[in-house]
């Protein structure tokens, strides 16, 4: 098992490495160059180029990659070109807001996916089934980013059931109770969360019926049903247990597709998060933000599916020992 860790673990840091040397060469490669404002606003070509040099942009490529690998491995991320401020200050700010997000969607994802795929499942080839079958292909099929301008549009806008943008309200925040501020921060998360999770969940409902489907048709259920022991108990006790393991590994997958997704949902729902700050610094040319905001993703990303192997190799040691 020890050995087994530590080879995903050493895949691990060589997968945010490569991540890193990708991101660095695309965002120096990409059109446009930091310090450069609209057309609207002209700058001076002299303080564009003492701020390039300043940052140290005027050197080849080559040995701003070795300078940015130098400072990386002593913990400085640099600072931003925009918010003229460190880039780990940014991270700290914007950090816990996306995993409160991220956080909330994926047990949105799971436990939304694991209950629509399981109540299909029982219902197979009658009509719940199948119009639920369509809808979270429908979901599924849908891009992030126009769900959640849909759900600002007609819960935020029209009906004004929910806040349009930001984390708290800023002006009755501090002046409400404890429970008041907690409900405030609960009120503001909840479109962008559900706008999120309820994409994976759809995927995740399809996964799971799937699985559920390939156990109840195994002899032990049907030994299970034979005994006289009630439908409910014969599904959630005998079936599910044994099709849960898809969804340790959709775990693991759904770390990718919320990180992303927050990038989008972040935006549309101005919610102050990494994806936001990385979607902003993109615009604007801050490359120490945006590559600090991919060593970040990568890591939570490569994290995630460590956690997923971990939970798979202890729910069924049989895929440790074929590793080796």
């Amino acid at each position: 098992m020890r050995v087994w860790l530590l080879r995903r673990i050493a895949a691990s840091i060589a997968i945010v490495f490569a991540v890193v040397t990708f991101t660095f060469v695309l965002v120096h490669l990409a059109p446009g160059q930091p310090f450069v404002p609209g057309a609207e606003t002209p700058i001076d070509p002299g303080v564009v180029t003492e701020l390039r040099r300043q940052f140290g942009l005027d050197q080849s490529l080559p040995v701003q990659y070795a300078k940015y690998l130098s400072a990386l491995a002593r913990g400085h991320l640099g600072e931003s070109f925009n918010l003229h401020r460190p880039v780990a200050d940014a991270l700290a700010d914007a950090i816990p807001n996306t995993l409160v997000l991220t956080g909330a969607a994926l047990a949105i994802d799971l436990l939304l996916g694991l209950a629509l795929g399981v109540y299909q499942a029982v219902r197979a080839r009658r009509l719940p089934d199948a119009g639920l079958g369509y809808a979270t292909l429908f979901l599924n099929s849908v891009p992030t980013f126009w769900l959640g301008l849909l759900v600002l549009l007609v819960f935020g806008e029209w009906l004004r059931w929910f806040p349009i943008g930001g984390v708290v309200d800023p002006v009755l925040h501090n002046s409400l109770p404890w429970a008041g501020r907690v409900a405030d921060r609960l009120w503001h998360l909840a479109l962008p969360a559900l706008t999120l999770g309820c994409v994976g969940a759809a995927g995740t409902a399809r996964y799971q019926r799937a699985a559920v489907l390939e156990v109840i048709g195994q002899d032990y259920v049907r030994t299970a049903r034979a005994k006289g022991l009630r439908e409910r108990r014969v599904v959630l006790v005998h079936a599910l247990r044994n099709a849960l393991l898809p969804l340790v590994t959709l775990f693991g997958l759904s770390f990718p597709f919320l990180l992303t997704g927050a990038v989008l949902v972040e935006t549309v729902f101005a919610w102050p998060g990494m994806g936001k700050l990385a979607a902003d610094a993109i615009f604007r040319r801050d490359y120490p933000v945006v590559m600090a905001a991919a060593i970040c993703a990568s890591g939570l990303v490569v994290l995630g599916n460590l956690l997923a192997d971990v939970l798979y190799a202890v729910a069924d040691p049989r895929i440790r020992v074929q590793d080796g």
